[in-house]
């Protein structure tokens, strides 16, 4: 058996032609191209579509010219304002103090000298201050917050800003930031002494909503959209959070007054089917957040 001299492909007249692409350059230009068909995909979805239809104010039309986030005093978006409560200055104070919450001090130089003594040798101070944040121009009109152990460097804390134009059947709506303080540190965004919060801001909203609840003082909850569903978001400190972008409203009972079963008024089905898709986005958020803490 003798072998075959290999042919030589013409050579087009002495002229070099291209090599053919290889099915493997091939398949990575058409991976790229789908690469790029999903993205502008999600990004229709994600920023037009989803929210679009993720938006709702039946239950009180007046939230729909709402903020959506509070500013630091440099105007950086701050924490997302997730919870409001309908009623009186006495009814609110009232109702925070039947459940657990005390009211915040001014930041002056005695409170802060106090809360850095807290801090630095673990001791108590339920009336902690808290720092501005900023709505409607202004810093915010009440403050409370709820320790979590033996210093300030840890406290459930919640901000209100009154508005008399949110509001209902002549009461105001105490629009609020409500979040966890899990440590102090230097702020990622100006180097500043900061609070850093803990990124789950909707367990925050919940908390406080349900122990007011609890209390009797609720007598009818709500949901209307607030800052929107985010995965990623950064608040003025340059903490990661991440909500269902859903801000809830309590409207509060009379003073000495109470119910022990308050309405709770259901969102639209869409706004449900969104609230199965984020119970199920959730845990990756968690596990991403859980080995960002872990990592050295």
């Amino acid at each position: 058996m003798t072998d075959e001299p290999a042919v030589e492909a013409p050579d087009a007249g002495g002229v070099e032609l291209p090599p053919k692409p290889s099915r493997v350059r091939r398949w990575s230009r058409r991976g790229v191209k789908i690469l790029v068909g999903l993205v502008a995909f999600w990004l229709l979805v994600a920023y037009l579509v989803a929210p679009f239809f993720w938006t709702h104010y039946e239950h009180h039309p007046a939230m729909m010219d709402a903020p959506r986030v509070s500013l630091t005093a440099q105007g950086i978006p701050g924490d997302p304002l997730n919870v409001g409560l309908i009623g009186t200055k006495e009814e609110l104070v009232r109702s925070m103090a039947a459940a657990g919450w005390d009211g915040a001090d001014p930041v002056t130089l005695r409170t802060s000298l106090e809360i850095a003594g807290s801090v630095l040798r673990d001791r108590p101070y339920l009336d902690a201050p808290v720092s501005p944040l900023f709505v409607f121009g202004r810093k915010q009109d009440l403050a409370f917050e709820k320790p979590a152990g033996d210093s300030a460097k840890r406290r459930h804390h919640v901000r209100f800003w009154e508005s008399t134009e949110l509001g209902r059947d002549g009461a105001p709506l105490w629009i609020g930031a409500v979040t966890f303080d899990r440590s102090v540190g230097l702020s990622h965004r100006t180097g500043q002494i900061t609070h850093h919060i803990a990124p789950d801001v909707d367990a925050e909203r919940d908390a406080l909503v349900a122990g007011l609840r609890e209390r009797g003082r609720l007598r009818e909850v709500f949901q209307v959209t607030g800052v929107g569903a985010t995965l990623f978001g950064r608040n003025g400190g340059g903490d990661p959070y991440y909500t269902d972008g859903e801000l809830t409203v309590g409207v509060l009972v009379a003073p000495g007054g109470e119910d022990d079963a308050p309405a709770t008024l259901d969102n639209p089905p869409v706004i449900r089917l969104k609230e199965q898709l984020w119970s199920a986005v959730k845990p990756m958020l968690e596990s991403i957040q859980a080995d960002d803490e872990d990592a050295p």
